[in-house]
């Protein structure tokens, strides 16, 4: 009998799934200008503090910010390592498209080609 393994996700899954929340983004898009505490962060928006820092769990848990505390304050800070991973993985991505876009049109043309 073989047992099955749980392989853990890759760390992109994580911080696609987070990023895949717009309050999310728009935090990584706040942070991009400066580190902000939890109350400079969650301000803008219409829900519970609770809820909020639900949010920042998450973003923290795949590694996308990181935090600190001081006295009473938890500073955030974006963490910029894994937005790199992301852009590298969308960056491969674009480029097998391409290849394969360029590809399709090449074939497309020797259609017409031979269609003359």
């Amino acid at each position: 009998m073989t047992s099955l393994q749980t392989e853990s996700p890759p760390p992109i899954d994580g911080i696609f799934r987070a990023l895949a929340d717009p309050t999310r983004r728009r935090v990584v898009e706040r942070l991009n200008r400066s580190p902000a505490s939890v109350s400079e962060l969650a301000q803008p928006y219409e829900m519970a503090l609770p809820s909020f820092i639900e949010h920042l769990r998450v973003l923290e848990g795949c590694g996308l910010v990181r935090s600190e505390k001081a006295g009473r304050v938890r500073t955030y800070r974006l963490a910029p390592e894994p937005l790199k991973l992301a852009e590298s993985w969308l960056a491969e991505q674009r480029e097998l498209w391409e290849r394969r876009l360029d590809q399709f049109d090449d074939y497309v043309l020797k259609l017409k080609e031979t269609d003359r």
